[in-house]
């Protein structure tokens, strides 16, 4: 009884060792021959047309109300923390109350075609040295 114990504890001890000798990470210290490939990054998808996703998607930017005037969008970038693009849109929007509020700055963020987010430009986003095209 105990020397079945015995050796199905080395049996075991044996498996946990071989199996670590499976496929090394890619960046492992190891030979190439034993390094498991590195995944391929996603191919990039074309730039998008951002009039015409601005233009069908006016109320997903801004709000209704805000009456959107003199809308214009600058070209696509790539987006430096996502597989995405982005792009600056700005207008002439008023209050809820008709005031004009003046001209107004959005970074609208692209992926798969689709506007997926969108947020008020900041300094860091480099919108104020973008040119504009209207839609």
């Amino acid at each position: 009884m105990g020397r079945i114990v015995v050796y199905a504890g080395l049996m075991a001890s044996g498996a946990i060792v071989l199996a670590g000798c499976g496929i090394a990470d890619s960046r492992a210290p190891v030979p190439e021959f034993m390094r498991a490939k590195a995944n391929d990054p996603p191919p990039s998808e074309p730039p998008p047309v951002v009039e015409q996703l601005v233009r069908e998607e006016l109320d997903s930017i801004f709000v209704a109300s805000s009456n959107p005037q003199k809308v214009r969008v600058s070209s696509p970038r790539h987006d430096l923390r996502g597989l995405g693009w982005t792009a600056c849109v700005r207008a002439e929007l008023t209050s809820a109350t008709g005031k004009p509020l003046g001209e107004e700055t959005y970074r609208i963020t692209i992926n798969g075609g689709v506007i997926v987010d969108r947020r008020r430009a900041e300094p860091e986003d480099t919108c104020v040295f973008e040119s504009y095209r209207p839609i």
